[in-house]
C-alpha cells in the first residue's frame, strides 16, 4: 500500500492572548481542582458530551479539541461526537439520560433568554438522582468557566494529546 503525499498549507495560528494559567497559577489550580471535584459520581462519557456541547456553543476550540480526543480515548464513538452539534435531530444516538444532561446543558450555557426553563430542569431531575445532578450542574458551570478562559486567551487548539492537562 502506498500513500501519495500532499503539500497543504494551511493558515497560520492565531497568537495566544495570554498564558493566562502562567500569570494566575493559584486561579488554575483551583479550576484543576474544582474540575476534578465536579467530575465525582458523573459517568465518564456523559461527562465527555457535555464538555464537548458547552465547548460547541461556546465557539471554545481549545476545548472542543481536548475533550473530543479525551471522548476518542475513552472509546466514545466518532458518530456520536459528530452528531451532538445536531442532537436534536439525532436523538437516536444518545440515551434518555444522555439527551437530559445535554438539553440541561444548552439551558444553562445559554442563558442568554433567561432562566433555565422548568421544564428542561425537570427532564433532568427525573433522569438524575439529586447529588448527582448537582454533579452535573457543577460539571455543566465548570466547563463554561474553562471555556471564557479558552476563548478569552485565544488558547490554541491542535496540540492537546490525550491524558494531558492544558
Amino acid at each position: 500500500m502506498s500513500t501519495t503525499e500532499t503539500n497543504t498549507t494551511y493558515a497560520a495560528e492565531p497568537p495566544v492572548r495570554l498564558e493566562w494559567a502562567r500569570h494566575a497559577p493559584e486561579v488554575y489550580k483551583a479550576m484543576v481542582r474544582l474540575d476534578s471535584a465536579a467530575r465525582k459520581g458523573l459517568d465518564a462519557t456523559l461527562y465527555e458530551l457535555v464538555k464537548i456541547r458547552a465547548s460547541q456553543l461556546n465557539r471554545c476550540a481549545f476545548c472542543l479539541d481536548m475533550h473530543t480526543k479525551d471522548a476518542l480515548a475513552a472509546g466514545e464513538s466518532v458518530e456520536r461526537i459528530v452528531q451532538l452539534g445536531a442532537w436534536e435531530e439525532s436523538r437516536h444516538f444518545y440515551t434518555e439520560k444522555e439527551l437530559a444532561a445535554i438539553e440541561l446543558t444548552e439551558a444553562v450555557t445559554v442563558l442568554t433568554d433567561g432562566f433555565v426553563p422548568d421544564e428542561v430542569y425537570e427532564r433532568a431531575a427525573k433522569r438524575f438522582e439529586e447529588p448527582e445532578l448537582a454533579q452535573l450542574i457543577a460539571a455543566i458551570a465548570v466547563i463554561n468557566a474553562w471555556n471564557r478562559f479558552g476563548v478569552t486567551c485565544r488558547m490554541t487548539p491542535g496540540h492537546y494529546t490525550p491524558g494531558q492537562r492544558a
